[in-house]
């Protein structure tokens, strides 16, 4: 394995706290040291003019494979997630079959490990076949390589089971990551219910789903003492649930799409599939406290919650397409220009939100650019300029609402293990 030397780079790393430009030695695919000076024996990345941070984290991950491979596959998935600049990823568990038995997460290693792009973590199911109606084998798929649990697609809707698989988790130190929302009030929606539904004459979604959920998964997180990690939160209602229990204690952490702080459910007056996702696209003042919580904390984590979809099943009617939109590939550069550029965020700020944060709630030896640390670096280019074009896209699918956007910010260079494994315009 060559010696890497990135050279004249502005590290930033949110876990030390560190924001200097220096000399970034990887050796035996590890951090081995800083400020240190060229060698012969070294290969020479010159940083000049760009952020180098510890490799970005995506805890919210759709690779479809296996039962859906015509959306994605674990090697296209993996491949758009270097291209946006992600060393590490966890996938959610609505496969199919789903991935509640030690085989399919083994599995799921041994694809990954095949095609060898990024770094790729399971999170597995809190139920048998995500039924909701009894409890996965917790402990064989902890021993399996299983970091976190979650029925995502849909809630975990029975409260006793939710009850006892916080009990479970508990026991593993293990998150819960759950999709927040009543389906009795959301059944048939489309989009978010609001001013732009009513005058569009489409089903709606009402912000009263996702909060009452979030209230009682805070309630039985503070009465089992166990990890609630509330996932795409998109509702100003439950921003503000999170914000008080984190006050009184309860161990609880959430994240936000960029979709969710970058558009709203006036989009849905093209009638454009690609706009269709669940949680939906809310109202401006959903956006405006999305964005209030990630500058004072509330608000942990920015993950994509990438759920690619074939284009013939995004061309169907808006009430017959599926939910849901790519997103490895314009996460970062929609951080740049949503958040970092209009002066919300600052780099360390919006940079721990994706590399250590997450890192923390799923328990990973990842997301620091500490000395003896996985040398897991992105590069980034934070003046580069480009416009998103879906035909470029490394991923399978194509469903993103962004194309044609202009977005500031890319990643130029991606190390795993102390390997290039992608190198931007390569």
């Amino acid at each position: 394995m060559p010696t890497l030397l990135i050279t004249n780079g502005r590290v930033i790393d949110p876990s030390q706290k560190m924001d200097r430009v220096t000399n970034l030695l990887i050796r035996d695919g590890r951090i081995a040291a800083y400020d240190a000076a060229p060698s012969g024996q070294d290969s020479v990345i010159d940083a000049s003019s760009k952020i180098v941070s510890p490799g970005l984290i995506d805890m919210h991950v759709h690779l479809r494979e296996p039962g859906r491979e015509e959306d994605e596959t674990i090697a296209t998935g993996t491949a758009a997630a270097l291209a946006g600049g992600f060393t590490s990823i966890a996938c959610i568990p609505n496969t199919e079959p789903p991935i509640d038995t030690q085989g399919t997460v083994e599995f799921i290693l041994h694809q990954a490990a095949r095609a060898d792009n990024c770094n790729v973590f399971v999170v597995a199911c809190v139920s048998k076949g995500r039924e909701g109606k009894e409890l996965a084998e917790i402990g064989q798929l902890v021993r399996a390589g299983a970091v976190a649990f979650s029925d995502d697609g849909a809630p975990v809707y029975d409260s006793e089971l939710m009850r006892r698989a916080f009990e479970y988790c508990r026991m593993f130190d293990k998150p819960l990551l759950n999709h927040a929302e009543v389906r009795e009030l959301t059944h048939g929606g489309v989009m978010h219910e609001g001013l732009v539904s009513l005058v569009l004459g489409l089903p709606g979604m009402p912000s009263a789903a996702e909060d009452a959920m979030t209230a009682r998964d805070i309630a039985l997180a503070d009465f089992t003492g166990g990890r609630i990690h509330i996932m795409h939160v998109s509702s100003a209602g439950s921003v503000e649930l999170i914000r008080r229990a984190k006050s009184r204690g309860v161990r609880i952490t959430t994240e936000v799409c960029p979709h969710h702080f970058s558009l709203t459910d006036e989009s849905l007056r093209s009638f454009d599939a690609n706009f269709k996702m669940s949680p939906p696209l809310r109202a401006r003042r959903d956006v405006e406290t999305c964005i209030a919580g990630l500058v004072d904390g509330t608000i942990d984590c920015i993950a994509t919650d990438h759920a690619p979809h074939a284009r013939e099943k995004k061309m169907r009617e808006l009430d017959q397409a599926p939910f849901g939109i790519v997103g490895l590939e314009t996460a970062l550069g929609l951080v740049v220009t949503k958040l970092i550029e209009p002066g919300h965020l600052d780099w360390p700020t919006a940079l721990a939100k994706m590399t250590i944060n997450p890192a923390r709630i799923l328990g990973l030896n990842k997301g620091t650019l500490a000395v003896g640390a996985d040398a897991d670096v992105t590069i980034i280019d934070p003046d580069a300029r480009w416009k998103v074009d879906p035909d470029r896209f490394r991923s399978k699918s194509a469903n993103t609402p962004f194309a044609g956007w202009h977005l500031r910010g890319r990643a130029e260079t991606v190390i795993v293990g102390g390997r290039v494994k992608y190198k931007a315009g390569a």
